[in-house]
Order: structure tokens, then sequence, then C-alpha cells
């Protein structure tokens, strides 16, 4: 694609009042309006003074914000330009949005976890957020990560366990073979705070939302961990919870023994199709050996906390790259062990181990939400910040509901917040008001036209007629 103009013929100039940027925002504040966004942040926020006056308004405005793209408060100011005050009451200045979210605590950020947990929760009557069968598991995954950040003085930022500073997010997902994953719950945590810190009740409360969101299932769900979470406290509240757990193991010696005691003849081999990453070397491997014992975890605490399952143990041979002409006298293997209490006629030795390695599909919630909301950790704050994530999460939900409202079965259905973004919702548009209507004239030959209207249509639609 080349200019087809000459520079001297070509101008600039920003004086068109009707123009908007992202049309893409009607519809998506108004699915964030049917879902209850505004109520509920105007009922259950108490954030004090004036700065917390019309707390659903401000909660709004910073959603939209983050689905136009803003990854600070600064860039809320992508909602004052052109014709966007003739769309949206209360476009708020980033100044306004700022010392609202400074007025946070802590209390008021669980307060505005329960407005996520609602939401999430109320957008299932307009998506098939976790499209699952009647057999089939839905998958809670648990895991943390380091948001970095820069300078002195973010409050609660450090060194943690990746050796970079910045601040600790805990995440809680839920997704099925047909669903891209939601987010459950979320909770920020000063960056040198241990993996397990804080797990167990960001479980319980996201297997409580998944009751809610999800209750016609009659599987139970699958919580999915690697062995940071390998603890009494979090296994425990998701079986109280009516889940089963697939958790990495530390290899203790309790550990050590029951590997030890697995028979020669119950290693079976395993290829896989697309190779793996071995997590003690870095090394892709493309076959494996898995087999499982009987097992009780926790077993140095009271018979009632003890909890009975199964140890399926993955080995791999240690090959030392230094001797590969002089074989060893015998093999020598490294083992990757998981806990797991699902039933073995449900699930056997290689189903589960495929299971868990698919935990690594939180990682790309992970990477998602650093591409957009929390690319930074906007205020020096901690309890702003984690109201941010908080938002941010929203606004995730948010985009994955559309993309399934927009593109049923198709690529949006699963697709990325970015391309959600960049297909549905940074769409530019021209407003024109004739009869006291407002008509958006939107790009001719937009590629993915069908899927802006049937999204537009879904969520401009009448409400429901009331049985008399």
């Amino acid at each position: 694609m080349q200019f087809k103009h000459a520079p001297a013929a070509v101008s600039a100039v920003f004086d068109d009042p009707n123009l908007v940027s992202a049309a893409g925002l009607v519809p998506m504040l108004r699915l964030a309006r049917s879902a209850g966004l505004n109520e509920l942040g105007q009922s259950r926020l108490s954030i004090p003074t004036d700065k917390g006056a019309n707390a659903g308004g401000k909660v709004m405005a910073l959603v939209a914000g983050m689905l136009a793209g803003a990854d600070s408060i600064d860039d809320m100011n992508v909602l004052r330009h052109g014709g966007m005050g003739r769309l949206f009451d209360r476009t708020y200045a980033p100044s306004t949005l700022g010392s609202f979210l400074r007025e946070f605590r802590f209390g008021h950020v669980r307060q505005l976890d329960a407005v996520a947990s609602r939401t999430l929760v109320n957008l299932t009557q307009s998506a098939p957020l976790l499209q699952a069968s009647n057999d089939e598991r839905v998958m809670v995954d648990l895991d943390d990560t380091i948001i970095e950040v820069h300078g002195y003085k973010k409050q609660g930022a450090s060194f943690g366990y990746s050796g970079v500073r910045g601040l600790n997010a805990l995440i809680a997902t839920a997704s099925t073979s047909a669903s891209a994953p939601m987010i459950l719950g979320q909770r920020l945590r000063q960056g040198k705070t241990g993996s397990p810190k804080g797990a167990a009740r960001i479980v319980g409360d996201a297997l409580a939302t998944l009751r809610r969101m999800h209750s016609g299932s009659g599987a139970r769900p699958l919580l999915r961990a690697d062995s940071a979470f390998y603890g009494h406290a979090t296994v425990g509240t998701a079986i109280k919870a009516g889940a089963d757990v697939s958790v990495t193991v530390r290899m203790d010696p309790a550990v050590k023994a029951a590997i030890a005691s697995i028979h020669e003849d119950a290693w079976e081999m395993i290829e896989y199709t697309d190779s793996i990453r071995d997590e003690a070397t870095g090394q892709l491997i493309s076959k494996a050996e898995v087999a499982e014992v009987a097992f009780t975890a926790f077993r140095s605490r009271k018979k009632a906390e003890r909890v009975d399952g199964r140890l399926v143990v993955r080995r791999i041979p240690d090959l030392n790259p230094n001797k590969v002409e002089q074989p060893t006298l015998f093999d020598v293997y490294r083992h990757h062990a998981f806990f797991t209490t699902t039933d073995k006629t449900t699930m056997g030795t290689v189903a589960a181990d495929k299971t868990h390695r698919a935990h690594a599909i939180i990682e790309q919630v992970h990477a998602d939400l650093k591409g957009g909301p929390l690319a930074h950790l906007p205020s020096g704050v901690f309890t702003a910040n984690s109201a941010w994530l908080v938002l941010a999460v929203i606004a995730f939900n948010l985009t994955r509901a559309a993309g399934l409202i927009a593109d049923h079965a198709g690529r949006l259905a699963r697709a990325t917040t970015a391309t959600i973004r960049r297909t549905l919702i940074s769409v530019p548009a021209r407003l024109a008001r004739s009869a006291r209507r407002i008509t958006l004239h939107l790009p001719e030959a937009w590629p993915w036209q069908i899927a802006f209207n049937r999204l537009f249509t879904a969520t401009h639609a009448p409400p429901p007629a009331t049985a008399n």
C-alpha cells in the first residue's frame, strides 16, 4: 500500500465535532448497563466525600476507557473528543476519575469485587459464556502474575519470586473446551507476597460465582493450579465448595516415596502431538511416560483434614548432554507429579495428565490483561490500583460476552481483547441528527460489519414483554 497523493495536497485539521473514534462503545456500554453495572456500582459502592458521588457513572466511565484502549488515568481523555458528549452523559475528566480511585480503601475494593461478580453472572443472561455439555467439567484455573512497575512511589511494589519489581495479581478463571476463559475472581497483592496467601478466599469466591452463573451443570468443576497452591487451605476450600482439584505437588519425602512405590510395569508411554516445554530444563519434549498411585494428601494433619486422591506422575529420561555417546549403566528420570481427586473411571491417567497440562491457558489471560489495562498500574496508591485491576477484569469479561454475541461460533467468540477492540469497538463514526434521532455513519465495507450489526442489534433490542 502506498500513499496516492502528494504531501502538499493533504492537510489535517481537528475541527469536526461530529466524529467519534470508538463507536463500538455504544453497544458495549448498552451491554454493560443491561448487566447492571451502573446500578450495581451506584448501590454497592460507598466511597466517601464528594469524590464518591455518582459511583456507578464513574465505574462505567473507567470501564469504557479501558474498552477503548486506556491503560492509564490520563488515557481516559479518549472519552472526551468530537461527538462523545452527544452520545454519552457525564464523560468525566481524567482528574475526576483519578480522585475517585484514590478514595478507595480495602473495603471499597471488596465492594467492587461484588459488583464484578454480579455483573459477570448477569452477563450470562445475554451470552452463553460457559458452553458445556451435561457431563463436561468447567475448568477453574488459579495462578498469580507479577505486574512490573517502575519508580519508588508505588505502594506495595517490591521484588517477588520472579525477580521483577512490581505488584502481584492473583487471578481465577473458568473455561470449557468450547468457551474462552472468563475471570471469576481477582486480587492485587504486594509484590513480595507468596503465591498461596489469600488463595483459599479467592477460590471460595470464584466457585460461588461459578455456581451462580453455571448452576445447570451436573459435573463437578475442576480446580487446576501449580505447586505454589498445594496446601490444605486452598485444596480443602475447593473440595468443600464441591469441586475436584488437580494441583502440582512439591517433591517432599511423602511424594518421593509414593513415586518409588510405582511398579515398573505401570508406566505408560505417551507421545505429544505438539511438543511441550520441560519445567526443569526448558527443553522441548515430545514423549514421556505416565503412571499413577493412590495418595493421601496432608497426612500430617488430623484425619478429618486429610484428602484421598491420586498422584499422577510424568517421568522424562534425564539425559546428560555431555555424555550422549557414553550411555549410563541405568536409566535416570526426572519426575513431575500432581495430585488430583478426580475419579479414575471418568478421567484415566493419560487424560488426567493432558487435562492438567492445559492449566497453561491462564497464561493467555495474564498476557491479555497486560496487553491492555494492566500494561501499567496507574496510581501510587495501592487500593486505587486494586480497584483498577477489578475494573480491568469487568472490561475483560464484557469483551468476551460481546465477542460471543457478535460472532456466535466464529473467530470473535474466542478472540483476545485486542482483537475485539480492533474489530468491534475502535470503529470511527460520524454522528448525524434528524428528527431527534442520532445515526452513526460507519465506514463503508468495514470487514466486520456483520458482527458489529449483530452486537448493535442485540444490545439495542427492546426489553422482553412482561406477562400480565
